[in-house]
């Protein structure tokens, strides 16, 4: 089985957080084996772009996410990528409690991606449920960068899993 390179994606918010993508995210686009977003799209362009755009795109809706959107894609979302088994959801709930919570709603799932806190998250459960949220490409809110996820699944193990800080907007990088 060939490693897969993963981007993960969430919390866009195209176009009221930012207008498009950093370049940065599209170039890990074109890299990418598989694109998963993990919903708050906010209107569907950037979906049309991205199932034009990636090789292969796993995607669930948000909570700030309409009609349409909520038409065309689900609330979960479960693949295997590089023989790990994926899950994707938008929300999980309050920070504390959240392993518990999703190692008993996600039970033979090797790894959950989450959006909606705009916060990276990577914990382990004591099922070996791996959580990650990648934060957001173009909201920062609170944190001190925008950033993304990248990652190889490969034989049902991930590798190089990378935080990526994206530099503020208007500075240098």
């Amino acid at each position: 089985m060939p490693a897969e390179r993963v981007l993960l994606l969430a919390d866009t918010h195209v176009p009221r957080r930012a207008r498009d993508l950093p370049e940065a995210v599209w170039a890990e686009v074109a890299e990418a084996d598989v694109v998963i977003h993990a919903g708050d799209w906010v209107v569907p362009d950037l979906l049309d772009t991205l199932e034009q755009r990636a090789r292969r795109l796993v995607a669930v809706f948000g909570n700030n996410d309409g009609a349409e959107l909520r038409r065309r894609l689900p609330e979960v979302a479960r693949e295997t990528v590089g023989g790990v088994r994926f899950a994707v959801v938008h929300e999980t709930g309050d920070a504390k409690g959240r392993e518990r919570r999703c190692q008993e709603a996600y039970a033979g799932v090797d790894v959950l991606v989450f959006g909606h806190s705009h916060i990276p998250w990577d914990s382990v459960t004591p099922s070996g449920l791996r959580l990650l949220n990648p934060g957001s490409p173009t909201d920062r809110r609170r944190q001190p960068r925008c950033t993304y996820l990248t990652l190889t699944a490969h034989d049902g193990s991930l590798q190089d899993v990378r935080l990526h800080r994206l530099p503020l907007r208007g500075a240098p990088g």
